[in-house]
């Protein structure tokens, strides 16, 4: 199997969520292949399924002040932030590809973080038995939410490299009242090439799922498959 990634750069939420519906269309129709959307978004509060109001605790004024949006979406779970410094990847995938198991594929989803961690930066992390994603002991490190429509997978990771974590504060993260949130800035007590960490992120998915890299997709580029840019900002 190959994967197509793409690296979309900065791209506001909105215009992200399109460059999604139209990949999951164009995938359905086998147009493209499984893909692997990599951004990084301006400050977004995205709420899932399950999501209520409570949610967010800071005051809309704060929120209004920092410029942060807020959408509601169809992946399950509750409420995430996203941000600068997080690697946002949506993954396009037929489903049919991993023996149509989607527990399986966000198991593998997990596993490719918490093998990246191990690798190159000797991190150990792991799953938790009632929270999805990947834990640093009681802090979570990546965020994982995947919606299926007609068998083609959507949404998918946040990957905490840089964020600012105060950030997290705005809101109940993933409905989750009594564990934290870390980065991997954090844990090294420096900051990592977010460009490095894109290579290990793509290197390692590619591994778990058992991919070989389309090398001519690894560029950084924007707007639809076709290469036009979206009319939505």
């Amino acid at each position: 199997m190959t994967l197509t990634v793409r690296d979309v750069g900065h791209m506001g939420y909105a215009e992200a969520l399109d460059l999604q519906l139209r990949l999951v269309e164009e995938r359905r129709d086998e147009t493209v292949g499984d893909t692997l959307v990599l951004v990084e978004h301006p400050p977004v509060i995205t709420m899932g399924r399950k999501a209520t109001d409570a949610d967010i605790l800071a005051p809309p004024e704060t929120l209004r002040a920092a410029g942060v949006e807020i959408h509601r979406i169809t992946r399950g779970g509750e409420a995430t932030y996203h941000g600068p410094g997080q690697i946002v990847g949506y993954a396009i995938i037929n489903l049919y590809n991993h023996q149509r198991k989607l527990r399986l594929f966000v198991e593998r989803m997990e596993e490719v973080f918490i093998r990246l961690l191990d690798r190159h930066y000797g991190i150990t992390a792991g799953r938790d038995d009632e929270h999805r994603g990947v834990w640093v002991g009681d802090e979570k490190i990546t965020a994982i939410g995947i919606a299926v429509t007609r068998a083609i997978t959507m949404h998918g990771f946040a990957f905490n490299v840089s964020p600012d974590l105060s950030h997290f504060g705005w809101i109940v993260p993933c409905g989750i009242r009594d564990r934290g949130v870390t980065s991997l800035a954090r844990l090294l007590g420096s900051e990592p090439d977010p460009e490095v960490v894109k290579r290990q992120v793509v290197e390692s998915f590619c591994e778990v799922y058992g991919y070989e890299l389309d090398e001519a997709s690894t560029g950084q580029s924007k707007g639809t498959s076709s290469g036009e840019p979206s009319g939505r900002a």
